[in-house]
């Protein structure tokens, strides 16, 4: 049975060397090596190499990486990923925590850790964004992007609108979109 070794980094300014070198110096020996040089909030799916490592990996072979976020781009990815190589039964072995196969029964387990944890994380997240934005509304902060159209052209718009220009010719005057324009009058 074949080993097939996966690497990943985010930038063309950064090298997998390492991650090969490094599960290699841990006593792995490849046949087939294959690297994404893609940004890990591309899903592992989406990621050219690792499909064509998907193609190639045959049921009840061995995925290596070194670290878990090599995988996917979040615990989610992760899970969903593991879960495919674990339907094939391809055994899928992460350096970073201790050689472990996550496809057996304790590698499942801490997925499945992971991935709560992930989830809480996410919703903290959400949590301290939504109190920020309440905050920043209470204190009068206008949220959002910046107008546009500056204060004194915002009156001249008026103006000019009330004085029978339409919207489409302010539109075209200005620069900006209908919808610019219209929401100039909110």
């Amino acid at each position: 049975m074949a080993i097939f070794g996966y690497g990943r980094v985010s930038t063309s300014q950064q090298d997998t060397e390492n991650q090969r070198l490094e599960l290699e110096q841990a006593g792995w020996a490849f046949d087939f090596w294959f690297t994404d040089v893609v940004s890990g909030k591309t899903p592992a799916m989406q990621r050219k190499a690792f499909s064509e490592l998907l193609g190639k990996i045959r049921d009840d072979e061995t995925l290596v990486v070194a670290k878990l976020d090599r995988l996917g781009r979040d615990a989610i990815d992760v899970l969903q990923t593991v879960r495919m190589l674990s339907d094939r039964g391809i055994k899928v072995i992460v350096h970073q925590l201790g050689n472990t196969d996550l496809t057996s029964a304790a590698g499942k387990l801490l997925l499945s850790m992971l991935a709560a944890v992930a989830e809480m994380e996410r919703d903290l997240l959400i949590e301290r964004t939504q109190a920020g934005l309440s905050r920043a509304k209470a204190e009068g902060k206008k949220l959002g992007r910046p107008s546009k159209i500056a204060p004194e052209a915002r009156r001249a718009i008026i103006e000019k609108k009330n004085s029978g220009t339409s919207i489409s010719a302010l539109a075209r005057e200005y620069g900006v979109s209908r919808a610019t324009i219209t929401a100039t009058f909110d």
